[in-house]
């Protein structure tokens, strides 16, 4: 009858459970977080380090529940804190909601209506507050469930009395500083927000637009032929023609601009009214033009020759339909691109428009309402002739009409075009020339500083920096006013007549702060100018507009790293901001022209972009399509912890893919390197690293071989992790998983530790090994997968100093337990060589399972017919070297003793030859090998020698595998 020998075997035993279960598992260990207020035990732990990296949080907007892009933006800021922590920073992250603007407030109005029908002002900013409020507790709890660690009790929120007093004190050293002005410029409108709109929130779609040319008659015909060196009768019309695609902008049209340097030409063109009509058109235009007009060719008038546009400059034109005459004006922003080489100049609607209209002194020679004669509303203001009333795009087709009608309509086809839209609304946008506040980007140089900082700046990928160069030297001063409710106010004082601010403005904003602060931004409604202006009162207004939302959250490194106690930096420490590709126009630039107004430099010393999420096959996520993958579904079901690993395991520089297999297969992922941590926890049962921890250089070659892989994957590791290359660290833990532990040294070492004595140096050896493995692996999951990596952090054993471990991985800093034993060149080559003979080996031993020669590898005998020097080399671990095969026998034979079926492998220039066979021996029970001593044994002859003396004897003895 068999002996059972279930009880000698030392089988893996731990409470870390195979399945992960995370979506039950996670809620819980995060609400144990909480109670033992794990973020703060962290900081306290970590106050005194030397060095701070400070991650300071862009304010997402506390609008709505979160969704994917807002997840991979976080989970991408708390793998960064986290692994500085590991690196032994001081790193708190503060969360923040932006509150103020537009979409808050049409929320509101849904419930509550619009602010002087249905409810007062002061009512609706509290509802306003109310509402954040609501949206912030509801983002809070899912960015907690992601595992995010953070301030969550203490978050900033833009809407706080202290921060909107802080916002105002910016604001005012801003001023001081000379980079505020006002002004009467165009601003991108938006009629559905009724206010101005800043670049950031300017998004690009295409429209359908009506594009025409319309022919604006020199008042003098004549001398406007004789420029071109002819002459014309009375009855000849010369007509400039200019193409717009935006008709609406005719009412507001006060001159034409021709190029300086560009060549026209006289052309005969269309008759109007049987009278003859001749065109000037740049020359390199005239063939285009010419065909929209049903000419074919465009042949200069006979004896005509080419004019600069700057020999044609001040001819007076008449307006195609107003009784106003126009100027021709030259300017730079006019090409030979489109067109005719002419461009209706409407200073009121166009940025390029108002410059040159504003060098030629037209801002001054008309009216605003000539200047600009469309209401916020996007209709035309009373007395506008002709289209009093009627909303700009629906006129458009009226002011065509009434071309065609005068004869001044010279072609007309539907044109589609990239045109500014709302980033909120989507609806098309006007420039409107309107009295604003601005930051000058010239006045005081701050182009020139800000373009300057931003070259101390660590740009991750490197190419936003040139993105963010190229926005900040092309853009336009910053429009800093909005028409709002909900905001915080630009707390001037401008006297009523010139319109000029208080002098003591810098003051005063100071004065109106301490009462913002205390009473929030009702306050500066509720002020009374004379408890602040006394008897100057009556001369003064205060300005009814609010800031542009760009700029709350501009001034958060102000705000929030200034003010908070726990954000303090010195000259030695780091702060990042982290978001979007589309924040180099957004909150990185904002924050970049404040910090330039106010300081001199950038807020940040690294700044870190990461593309859109989209599905598998590139797409936008849409409803429509039904390829929305949600957080909290995806939470819900595979664990939050699946979701940080496919954050991490995605190259965030580019568009970031998502759909239910690709989480699959990050799901299956995370399971080899959940089983592999499993299966060493398992094998360090009954192991106390007081008592049991060998040092690396006393443990077996192959458990050093081990460490030093783990040591090498380290090194990669931390290098990573610094230069934000999370995928590449995904890649290397999975690939040590699978590998060199998987497929590698877990395999080969089961034998010992499964039946070796407990006690055995070649047991602890391995589990010594192990240990140090865990303590790096465990380190280097913590900041991707933080639930698992702190259910693994509670299942190791206690430290080898016998005290018990601190409460979280987190409280750590990278192992450095892992003795780099097997590092040099010499050992190197040897590990690699033995490895690749191994690999030949076994793919001899696939063959013989294929065709059923044997099973599984331990029933193979193996012989390596090598070179003299090779089997020297390999001579001291020849007795072990089946251990490394996991074959039953391994012995090292001369190459010239081959037989006639061996398989040649070369390996590095080594010549080898491999000769296997199934084994003809009998098996052991108890290890599964077969060897020719099992049945010589009288009290168990089941067994082989080795497992005889493991059970009855003192153990066999293990110095390599």
């Amino acid at each position: 009858m068999s002996k059972d020998y279930k009880n000698t075997i030392n089988l893996p035993k731990t409470d870390f459970a195979m399945k992960a279960d995370l979506a039950r598992r996670e809620p819980a260990m995060l609400a144990d977080w909480y109670a033992k207020e794990r973020y703060q035990t962290i900081q306290r732990h970590t106050a005194g380090r030397a060095r701070a990296f400070i991650l300071h949080d862009g304010p997402p907007y506390a609008n709505g529940v979160i969704h994917i892009g807002h997840a991979v933006n976080k989970v991408l800021k708390d793998i960064v804190v986290k692994s500085k922590l590991l690196a032994g920073f001081r790193s708190p992250y503060v969360p923040g909601w932006d509150c103020h603007g537009l979409p808050i407030e049409i929320a509101v109005e849904k419930e509550v209506g619009k602010v002087g029908q249905k409810v007062d002002a002061a009512t609706f900013r509290e509802k306003c507050r109310e509402y954040a409020a609501r949206q912030i507790d509801l983002q809070r709890a899912d960015f907690k469930r992601l595992g995010i660690l953070g301030d969550w009790d203490h978050p900033y929120r833009t809407m706080d009395a202290r921060f909107e007093a802080d916002m105002l004190r910016a604001l005012a050293r801003i001023y001081a500083n000379g980079h505020v002005t006002r002004g009467f410029k165009p601003v991108h409108w938006c009629f559905d927000c009724g206010s101005a709109l800043a670049e950031a929130e300017i998004e690009y779609a295409d429209k359908i637009s009506p594009a025409i040319d319309v022919a604006y008659d020199a008042i003098d015909p004549q001398a406007l032929a004789k420029r071109f060196g002819v002459t014309v009768d009375d009855a000849t019309i010369v007509a400039v023609p200019i193409w717009t695609t935006t008709p609406w902008t005719l009412p507001a049209s006060l001159a034409v601009s021709l190029g300086p340097e560009l060549e026209y030409v006289l052309v005969e063109g269309p008759a109007r009214d049987g009278r003859r009509v001749l065109l000037v058109i740049a020359a390199a235009l005239a063939d285009k033009a010419l065909t929209r007009y049903g000419i074919e060719h465009a042949v200069p008038l006979a004896g005509s020759r080419p004019a600069p546009g700057a020999a044609l400059e001040h001819v007076e034109l008449q307006h195609p339909f107003y009784e106003r005459r126009v100027p021709i004006l030259v300017g730079a922003h006019v090409s030979a691109e489109d067109g005719t080489g002419a461009v209706h100049t409407a200073p009121g609607h166009g940025v390029e428009d108002f410059t040159v209209g504003q060098a030629y002194g037209l801002i001054d020679r008309y009216t605003a309402s000539e200047l600009n004669p469309v209401g916020g509303n996007g209709v035309y203001l009373p007395g506008t002739p002709l289209f009093e009333g009627q909303f700009i795009w629906k006129a458009n087709d009226a002011i065509v009409e009434l071309l065609r009608g005068n004869g001044h309509l010279l072609a007309f086809a539907k044109f589609e075009h990239s045109y500014p839209h709302c980033w909120r609304h989507k609806t098309p946008v006007a420039f409107r020339a309107t009295p604003q506040w601005f930051i000058s980007m010239e006045k005081e140089g701050l182009r020139a500083t800000a373009l300057e900082a931003i070259k101390a700046v660590r740009w991750i990928p490197s190419w936003g920096e040139e993105r963010i160069t190229g926005m900040i030297a092309g853009r336009p001063d910053w429009c800093i006013s909005r028409q709002r409710t909900w905001g915080v106010p630009i707390a001037l004082f401008v006297d009523r007549t010139t319109q000029l601010p208080h002098p003591r403005s810098v003051e005063l904003f100071e004065q109106v702060a301490q009462r913002v602060e205390r009473d929030g931004i009702d306050a500066w409604a509720a002020l009374d100018p004379s408890d602040l202006l006394g008897a100057d009162a009556e001369r003064y207004e205060k300005v009814g507009d609010v800031l542009d939302v760009w700029f709350d959250s501009g001034v958060t490194h102000y705000a929030v790293l200034d003010q908070r106690p726990e954000l303090a930096h010195g000259p030695d420490d780091r702060i990042m901001y982290l978001e979007g590709s589309d924040q180099h126009r957004g909150w990185f630039h904002s924050s970049l022209l404040t910090a330039s107004a106010m300081h001199g430099r950038a807020p940040y010393h690294e700044v870190l972009t990461h593309g859109f999420t989209v599905d598998q096959q590139g797409r936008k996520m849409s409803k429509s399509l039904g390829n929305v993958v949600a957080p909290q579904k995806v939470v819900d079901t595979l664990g939050a912890d699946v979701l940080r690993l496919w954050v991490a395991s995605t190259d965030y520089r580019n568009e970031i893919a998502v759909s239910d297999e690709i989480l699959k297969r990050v799901s299956d992922a995370y399971r080899r390197i959940r089983n592999t941590a499993r299966f060493l926890l398992g094998n360090l049962d009954g192991f106390g690293p007081a008592r049991h921890l060998l040092p690396v250089d006393r443990c077996l070659l192959l458990d050093q071989w081990a460490v030093q892989q783990a040591h090498d994957v380290q090194t990669a590791v931390m290098a990573a992790y610094e230069r934000y290359d999370f995928p590449e660290i995904v890649q290397r833990v999975q690939n040590f998983c699978t590998n060199e532990m998987g497929s590698l040294y877990l395999d080969i070492t089961k034998d010992r530790l499964y039946t070796m004595p407990t006690d055995s140096h070649g047991r602890r050896s391995a589990q010594s090994a192990m240990l140090h493995i865990l303590e790096a692996l465990v380190r280097w999951l913590a900041p991707l997968t933080s639930f698992t990596a702190e259910e693994i952090w509670q299942h190791l054993p206690a430290r080898a100093d016998g005290e018990p471990r601190g409460e979280s991985v987190l409280l750590e800093t990278w192992y450095d337990g892992l003795a780099a034993t097997q590092g040099s060149a010499e050992r190197r080559a040897y590990w690699s060589d033995l490895l690749a003979i191994r690999a030949a080996v076994s793919k001899v031993l696939e063959g013989m399972r294929a065709a059923g020669t044997i099973g599984a590898s331990l029933q193979a005998e193996v012989t390596l017919h090598l070179d003299a020097a090779a089997r020297a080399r390999y001579a001291d671990t020849a007795d072990e070297l089946r251990f490394f095969f996991i074959t039953s026998s391994l012995t090292l034979a001369d190459l010239d003793t081959r037989p006639a079926d061996a398989v040649r492998a070369e390996v590095d220039g080594i010549e080898v030859w491999i000769a296997a066979r199934a084994s003809e021996a009998a098996k052991c029970v108890r290890c599964w090998h077969y060897r020719p001593e099992v049945g010589t044994f009288a009290d168990d002859p089941e067994l082989c020698g080795r497992c005889v003396d493991n059970v009855e004897g003192q153990g066999e003895a293990r110095r390599w595998f």
